[in-house]
């Protein structure tokens, strides 16, 4: 099992141990840090027309080059036969089973559209030869196209023509001339190049036409039943960049590209799906509202675009991944609530039943004609697998395993769901991971980690980093204070012009509800958190001083900064006033004018790339820490984005320098449970 080396920084040693120190010998039982370069997972399977197979993307981290790798396995419906099938990503069958398309790195260079033939031969085509990376493939109902969405390069709007260069002068590069109001993107970098259309390829190869044009972006490659038309989401209006939540629903010929718009609404509109028969779009969206937080609703409407009606009723809960019952009847969609998912079923009439229950976040992503369904199930215990739904029984049937020789042997930390009440009469969900063979007698750090958003959700899924923290001997605290999704509109919308604010309250109590049970070392209580919970642990830390230690990732600091610095304009909108107007809410609502009151040792850890919370929001807190003599550090994360757990490599080394800092500042008065700190 590969090693990682040795991590220096702020003064303190992290290493994952060749071998466990002597305290740890007795628990080579629990989830140890190393087991995650074996770690698997499993995406996106999808089952043959004729409900006999299911294909599935298989993740493994390639340790020499530090990175995730993909392929494709194939297995019989009841999950037998589970083989290797070849390299690639993201499969789609044919409609009539005879072939599968997938992405996979191709030439020129970058990810390609293939198709493979699912006889005994097997044979493989790259069907696409693409300067950039094709999304949203999906199969013409005849089988005969593919359709996808690319980015297309456009031309810069201003040039110079420079003087007297000589021939073969080395002279500095172009600068970069940027127009536009959003112009970089988060994991894509600068987006004022180009805009991202719909394609179209032949499914046995051939060149790829462009079907969409202007200065907009287009979501989605649903087609039409009769293979004549692709619906698509857009906002194709004049200076579609200053508008903000709106979108509509079109229609573009694959003949003659002629596009015709289907809804006009005042909000947006996506996620366009057509009924078998043709007759019906379903689709989400909203009235246009200014609040932080909106669930949305699921929309049917005549394939001309006539007689729309919102048919989810009461269910207040966000819907992804619509798709048609056989007998049009409605759509099933995946839903969650209160820190799980199911699938939910919408009946073109009105009204929402709930088809499968439990407590597990389960997501469909394929469906046959019977009503069989596969998906991927996660819970407490399981790190998520293929599963297979009878969606008349709703029971879900598990598939595959494929981390039990990693879990084999190993305790894992006990899950317990808790609710308690907040300010506001609030009443607040959260879980608490215990460490393996939890003594109730004894004492134990707590680690509060803090979701972002911050209209995230937390849930009954499995986290190996959460596990291995318990496995450290931290009980992990982890809720979903008011502005998480997953309990309704009016739950995620109470932090609008409030962020951070009310949810540092529901934070607490969460925090007093554990200590109140007797078993944390209230010396030792540590806090952490990124993006949205990056905010908030700034945040805290600026209110109290009850932590011992915490570390802030990938903040927001100071929301006059951040609001023109971050990757888009829409953040503008979340204060009654601009700053040029009136400054004083974003100063308010800023953790960076509390840091007077810091005394916490409070950590941060950001990605060098990162554009949603940039690296000088990060900088910002820490000179100001710094100046203040308050004990920090900080961590900039290579090769990572928004996060710093994207790289195999990284994610090891954000749970080795949480734990590090956080033992650093650990009041000891007696030897601890450890397996992965020396």
């Amino acid at each position: 099992m590969p090693r990682v080396a040795s991590l220096f920084a702020a003064g303190f040693v992290l290493a994952l141990a060749a071998g466990p120190p002597a305290a740890a010998q007795e628990q080579d039982n629990r989830l140890t840090l190393d087991l995650y370069l074996d770690w698997e997972q499993v995406r996106s399977p999808q089952v043959s027309p004729d409900g006999r197979q299911i294909v599935y993307t298989r993740r493994w981290i390639d340790k020499i080059n530090d990175r995730w790798k993909s392929s494709l396995w194939i297995m019989n419906a009841d999950g037998s036969r589970s083989r290797h099938l070849t390299e690639g990503s993201s499969p789609q069958w044919s409609p009539d089973g005879q072939r599968l398309a997938f992405l996979r790195e191709g030439e020129p260079s970058g990810t390609q559209i293939f198709v493979r033939w699912m006889d005994a031969e097997g044979a493989e085509t790259q069907i696409t030869n693409l300067e950039r990376s094709p999304s949203n493939v999906s199969w013409a109902p005849d089988g005969k196209h593919l359709a996808f969405t690319m980015t297309v390069a456009g031309e810069p709007e201003w040039r110079v023509s420079l003087p007297g260069r000589p021939r073969g002068a080395k002279w500095t590069e172009e600068p970069k001339v940027i127009t536009r109001l959003n112009y970089r993107r988060d994991r894509t970098g600068f987006i004022d190049d180009g805009y991202r259309h719909i394609f179209l390829v032949p499914s046995d190869g051939g060149t790829a036409r462009q079907l969409t044009s202007g200065e907009w972006n287009h979501s989605g490659t649903a087609w039409t039943a009769d293979s004549k038309e692709i619906l698509f989401s857009s906002n194709r209006v004049e200076e579609a960049e200053h508008t903000w939540r709106e979108s509509d629903i079109y229609a573009v010929s694959v003949t003659t590209r002629e596009i015709r718009q289907l809804t006009r609404r005042h909000g947006p509109d996506g996620s366009p799906v057509v009924s078998p028969n043709g007759r019906l779009v379903a689709f989400t969206g909203y009235d246009w509202t200014d609040d932080t937080f909106i669930a949305g609703d699921i929309y049917v409407m005549n394939i001309d675009g006539s007689n729309p009606r919102e048919i989810s009723g009461d269910h207040d809960r966000r819907a992804g991944g619509l798709t048609w019952a056989p007998d049009n009847s409605g759509v099933y969609f995946g839903s969650s609530d209160r820190g799980t998912s199911n699938v939910y079923f919408a009946s073109v009439n009105g009204g929402v039943r709930q088809v499968t229950e439990g407590n597990h976040r389960l997501q469909i992503t394929s469906m046959t004609d019977d009503l069989l369904a596969v998906g991927t199930l996660s819970s407490y215990y399981e790190p998520g697998d293929v599963v297979s739904v009878d969606l008349r029984k709703g029971e879900p049937t598990k598939l595959t395993d494929v981390n039990a020789d990693l879990l084999m042997g190993r305790t894992l930390g006990q899950v317990e769901e808790i609710w308690y009440k907040s300010v506001d009469d609030y009443d607040i969900q959260g879980w608490l991971i215990k460490p393996p063979d939890f003594d109730p007698t004894k004492k134990y750090p707590l680690m509060l980690a803090i979701h972002g958003g911050p209209h995230g959700m937390y849930g009954v899924g499995f986290n190996f980093g959460w596990q291995n923290h318990a496995a450290n001997g931290y009980v992990v605290l982890y809720t979903n204070p008011r502005g998480s999704s997953g309990y309704g509109s009016p739950f995620g919308n109470a932090i609008k012009r409030a962020y951070p604010g009310k949810d540092f309250d529901d934070l607490m109590a969460g925090v007093d509800t554990v200590i109140n049970r007797g078993y944390v070392d209230t010396r030792n209580l540590f806090v952490y958190g990124c993006s949205g919970g990056g905010v908030l642990t700034s945040w805290v830390v600026g209110h109290t001083d009850r932590f011992a230690a915490a570390s802030a990732n990938c903040p927001v600091i100071n929301w006059l900064s951040f609001v023109g610095t971050t990757d888009g304009a829409g953040w503008y909108r979340n204060f009654d006033k601009l700053p040029w107007e009136d400054p004083s809410e974003h100063l308010r609502r800023s953790p960076l004018m509390y840091v007077g009151n810091v005394k916490t040792p409070t950590m941060l850890m950001t990605g060098v790339k990162d554009l949603r919370t940039p690296m000088p929001q990060t900088e910002e807190y820490y000179m100001a820490l710094r100046y203040l003599k308050v004990p920090t550090a900080m961590i900039r994360f290579n090769n990572e984005w928004h996060g710093t757990s994207s790289t195999p490599s990284n994610f090891l080394r954000t749970q080795l320098y949480l734990r590090g800092w956080f033992e650093k500042h650990m009041t000891k008065d007696e030897e601890r449970i450890t397996s992965d700190m020396q």
